[in-house]
């Protein structure tokens, strides 16, 4: 039993490290808002805003896009940071080079809405685009990047469990699948990423996941069980502290029996796709997801 005296001290250090947490968080947002204005949006691309069960969203297509082909892209952040409008040229150009739609939405934040907020905010929208929009699962892909691409795996495990149809697949870009960070590349890679550091990681991690246990299959999707998944593209970089992630979840994936494709991009940072406009590497990448996409969708037509 402390003292009163301590007891005061340790909810002032309390209140201090809350006050410098929020802080951090809305300089990081504003820093990442303001990295990615930078890239304008090309003028035949369509932006619609929409909600969704509350959630603000976009859609966005070019001028190819097959209708019923639908992309719903989770944006990466850490599960802290980015939106629809940091990644919204991202998903212009998956929408180009995929000829569908993309569905971007701006699910819950941490550390305001910590797990499961946001598996429950995409949940929530792939039962809406195949109830109210009438989109069939079998023309749905579930993608996203980093944060968004651990979350694309936990969503997609998700609707396998509760028994929704599964979508057609998955794109995971650089994703991030163990919040545990037990991977090997979390030490092994940190003198050449550039992004990425692992306290920065740990920092965010913690904001999501609370109280919950770090191995949690749907806060780690590395920890599951992942019979019955459907095709997944998985695209990563050497040059990431989270190489690991991709590699040992791609492994564990084909174990049971899943059918992936893991694209190792030697030399390239986190998330590189997102760099399209001035790296060529980045704009190869996002041709070789639209590739995947829509021979993926043309073969669940044949299959149908």
């Amino acid at each position: 039993m402390v003292s009163e005296g301590m007891e005061r001290i340790i909810n002032l250090l309390k209140q201090q490290g809350e006050q410098e947490t929020k802080k951090r968080v809305e300089d990081s947002r504003n820093n990442m808002e303001q990295m990615t204005s930078m890239e304008k949006i090309p003028e035949d691309v369509k932006i619609e805003e929409i909600t969704v069960s509350g959630i603000p969203s976009i859609w966005i297509s070019t001028p190819e896009v097959v209708k019923e082909q639908v992309i719903l892209y989770l944006h990466g952040g850490g599960y802290v940071l980015g939106s629809i409008n940091t990644h919204k040229t991202l998903g212009a150009k998956i929408s180009r080079s995929s000829k569908s739609r993309v569905l971007m939405i701006n699910y819950r934040l941490a550390p305001e809405n910590p797990y499961p907020a946001a598996l429950e905010d995409s949940v929530a929208v792939y039962q809406w685009l195949i109830d109210d929009e009438g989109i069939d699962p079998k023309n749905i892909v579930i993608s996203g990047d980093s944060a968004g691409g651990g979350l694309t795996a936990a969503s997609i495990l998700k609707i396998r469990d509760l028994g929704i149809t599964l979508p057609a697949g998955g794109v995971l870009l650089s994703p991030w699948t163990d919040l545990d960070g037990t991977g090997d590349s979390v030490r092994t890679k940190r003198r050449i990423d550039p992004y990425l550091d692992a306290s920065g990681l740990f920092f965010m991690a913690n904001l999501y996941i609370g109280d919950e246990d770090p191995k949690n299959p749907y806060i780690s999707p590395l920890y599951a069980d992942l019979k019955g998944i459907p095709p997944l593209l998985i695209q990563v970089g050497t040059a990431e502290i989270i190489l690991d992630d991709s590699t040992r979840f791609a492994e564990k994936a084909k174990s049971a029996g899943v059918d992936v494709t893991l694209d190792v991009w030697e030399d390239m940072i986190h998330v590189f796709q997102a760099f399209a406009f001035w790296a060529p590497e980045g704009k190869q990448a996002i041709e070789k997801i639209g590739e995947f996409i829509q021979k993926l969708m043309k073969k669940q037509v044949q299959i149908i």
